[in-house]
């Protein structure tokens, strides 16, 4: 049984006429936003580096976005993510959304206790 693909990107905004054109687009797309990562990851802006957001340097929440949007694209229309049916969209995707919120969790509550020990306990900073 044969099954057509969907041929546009960005919600329908960019439309292709072949499958061809269609993996040259998405490839144009992820160059684009890998290309703005490196040249971030080489530049560094002090306004990125200086400023923070819930304890993080914007610049790294920048790079977390991107990555996720990269995967995001790479799973929707690299592996044709798109063309299945909802519900193993939504195992596919939300699985490991609340997996991984969960272990960010922890590792957060145990770096902030680990901190709090070498801080104010009687453990010295000895790396």
């Amino acid at each position: 049984m044969a099954h057509e693909h969907k041929l546009e990107i960005f919600r329908g905004l960019l439309k292709f006429k072949s499958n061809t054109q269609k993996i040259w687009g998405v490839l144009i797309f992820l160059t684009i936003v890998t290309a703005v990562e490196v040249g971030l990851g080489i530049t560094k802006p002090e306004v990125l580096t200086q400023n923070y957001f819930i304890g993080m340097k914007l610049l790294n929440w920048i790079f977390i976005i991107l990555t996720l949007v990269k995967a995001y694209y790479i799973a929707w229309d690299f592996m044709h993510l798109r063309d299945e049916r909802s519900s193993l969209r939504r195992a596919v995707v939300w699985t490991p959304i609340f997996l991984v919120a969960y272990l960010v969790f922890i590792l957060l509550f145990e770096a902030d206790y680990i901190y709090n020990v070498f801080k104010d306990g009687f453990v010295k900073w000895n790396f």
